[in-house]
């Protein structure tokens, strides 16, 4: 049993790419070595990530684990730089970085919006919403020779539309906001630019909190001010930030890329479209497949071993940070089958994915996320029953992150 450290075959770490690109070539290399592997952060930080399926589920829900960064080693030694791409995912408070008492305290002030009522309660404006969108594909498309870049039209304005109009933020305030969250999910920018687009989404936030302390709504900021102003133990004015930067970088990010890689797969499994249309599947299977064959999210940031932890037979040191590898674990074909590299909507489901997370940190939005996506695909094609890329698979550009899992751009031709 290997209880050093995980080494790649070549013994060297995997470097990380902070250029992101399509990660499922290394994810097969990683995986056939093991499911767990040294990696390299941007900055020369040495890390490890969790692949495997059976691996990643132990680690996601261990007692031994922990999001809070004082766990993280090298950052409380003072050797993680201000302008560290990654740093934001360590240090925003919010629930995502907190544990124990403190994560089930931050989490039930938000969890009361993403309930199953709640989201069936949104489907008749999520509905609203895409057919609108839909009409503007259209008129972007027919501005265009027939051809619309997707992502830019649908895709991202129906998650960011949603989840701000669920938050309370105005719709001047969406483009700002995703342009920001871009940058904080990439993994390629320079410190200067990391620390500015943090401070900004700071700054905004700051600003959307301060109007709605003076125009209270039904909507999720106005109830965690007044939760915050009840019992200022609650929520402390930092998490309130932390909590809206974190609830809009994921709510709406993760959705704008299940969207897109559902469309991408679809385009290019002209089977797996048509058993929806015969009613071999629902679009429900191709949400839940698309989550497992192409994660949203491939590489998410971080946790952290309270004490040195052995995870299938590999030695993961206290205090160092560790990725999950949702992208790997759902083309694992310990867990998924030796075929578990194939697009399948009538895939058995009993083993489940994990691109949503597990244990007590599993996505809070996870009931909205899978309802968009489904409506959202069900009205594109139904509208437009035609639609294919318009440009090759291959040939789409690559997120510059290796957090975010997807493309940064999506021309379709809508009609023949």
């Amino acid at each position: 049993m290997n209880t050093s450290p995980a080494n790649s075959a070549s013994g060297r770490p995997h470097r990380m790419d902070p250029a992101g690109g399509c990660p499922h070539a290394a994810n097969a290399r990683l995986l056939s070595q093991g499911a767990v592997t040294s990696v390299v952060l941007p900055g020369e930080v040495e890390g490890m990530a969790v692949l495997g399926h059976d691996a990643l589920r132990e680690f996601l829900a261990h007692p031994d684990v922990a999001k809070d960064a004082r766990h993280f080693a090298a950052l409380q030694a003072g050797e993680i730089a201000d302008g560290w791409p990654l740093r934001t995912f360590a240090t925003v408070q919010g629930m995502t970085t907190a544990d124990g008492a403190d994560h089930r305290r931050l989490r039930s002030l938000v969890s009361k919006a993403f309930t199953a009522r709640r989201v069936e309660q949104l489907r008749p404006r999520v509905e609203a919403l895409t057919a609108s969108l839909l009409d503007g594909l259209d008129r972007a498309a027919t501005a265009g020779d027939g051809v619309a870049d997707l992502r830019t039209h649908f895709a991202l304005p129906l998650p960011m539309g949603v989840i701000c109009e669920l938050l309370g933020v105005d719709a001047g305030q969406h483009e700002r906001l995703h342009h920001l969250s871009d940058r904080m999910v990439s993994t390629d920018t320079g410190p200067a630019e990391a620390m500015a687009a943090n401070r900004e989404m700071v700054q905004v936030l700051g600003a959307v909190v301060t109007a709605r302390e003076e125009d209270r709504r039904d909507d999720l900021i106005s109830a965690l001010i007044t939760a915050r102003e009840a019992d200022g133990d609650r929520l402390a004015p930092q998490e309130l930030i932390g909590t809206l930067m974190l609830t809009i970088v994921a709510g709406h990010e993760t959705t704008l890329n299940l969207i897109t890689n559902a469309v991408r797969a679809l385009c290019t499994h002209r089977d797996q479209l048509a058993l929806v249309r015969s009613g071999a599947a629902d679009w429900t299977d191709v949400v839940e497949e698309t989550l497992r064959w192409d994660s949203p999210v491939s590489y998410f940031p971080f946790r952290y071993p309270t004490r040195d932890l052995t995870l299938d037979g590999t030695l993961i040191p206290k205090g160092t940070p560790v990725l999950a590898g949702y992208s790997a674990a759902g083309r694992d074909t310990k867990a998924h089958g030796a075929d578990a590299g194939r697009f399948d909507v009538t895939r058995d489901g009993g083993t489940r994915h994990l691109s949503l997370g597990h244990g007590a940190h599993y996505c809070v939005g996870a009931p909205l996320a899978r309802m968009e996506s489904a409506v959202a695909l069900s009205q594109l094609f139904a509208r437009f029953p035609d639609l294919d890329l318009a440009v090759p698979d291959a040939e789409l550009p690559r997120h510059a992150s290796f957090v975010g899992n997807s493309v940064r751009a999506l021309p379709v031709r809508l009609r023949r």
